[in-house]
């Protein structure tokens, strides 16, 4: 199995004025592509080869550093670019927002925890918001790990994930991190977070 960069289901510009056209671009062509090509180089004649990518990082503490980090660049982005939308925004409903709701209370309160897990991932990682065995849970990940490795303190099915690297913001909103984490509550498709939230 060859992992391969995929295409957006929206034009680079679709997403303005949250998150611009070059950022999008750089983002997918250069850094995603990197992941991917690295994560490929990595496994070619190892006995990781041919295997998917959620069972490479389900046992990712036995892997070399370089599949952790690219395998987690390749998975991260895959789902990043899939809960963006440019007609997203606004609230999940059904099934979503009433576990949301039942887990921290409100909408509101869910938003808080996870722009703080945001926030305040010193350097590069994500935020996450992860479904669990326990139900849902805000996390954040240093670099390119993400909960579904055996090597995270929270472990699950990440269905929301927000990208902190710097690369991912700075072009339009250099260090400031907090308007890029508020931009995104714009963009969020809560159709395709409800999605994974039920798979």
């Amino acid at each position: 199995m060859t992992f391969e960069l995929p295409k957006l289901d929206y034009a680079y510009n679709a997403l303005e004025p949250h998150i611009d056209a070059r950022t999008m671009e750089i983002h997918l062509t250069k850094h995603h592509a990197a992941y991917i090509k690295n994560l490929n180089t990595a496994i070619t004649g190892s006995n990781l080869e041919g295997k998917s990518i959620d069972s490479i990082l389900s046992d990712i503490s036995k892997a070399p550093v370089v599949v952790r980090n690219n395998g987690g660049g390749y998975y991260n982005h895959n789902l990043f670019w899939k809960v963006m939308s440019p007609i997203g925004g606004g609230k999940p409903t059904g099934d979503l927002a009433d576990a949301i709701n039942k887990t921290f209370g409100s909408f509101e309160i869910f938003k808080d925890e996870f722009s703080k897990a945001a926030a305040t991932r010193f350097g590069s990682g994500w935020a996450w918001l992860v479904k669990t065995r326990n139900g849902l849970q805000v996390s954040s990940t240093p670099n390119q790990d993400n909960p579904l490795m055996d090597v995270t303190e929270i472990k699950g099915i990440p269905i929301l994930g927000l990208d902190v690297w710097e690369h991912a913001y700075y072009l339009n909103y250099q260090n400031r991190r907090p308007d890029y984490i508020a931009a995104f509550w714009n963009i969020i498709n809560w159709t395709e977070v409800a999605s994974r939230f039920k798979s």
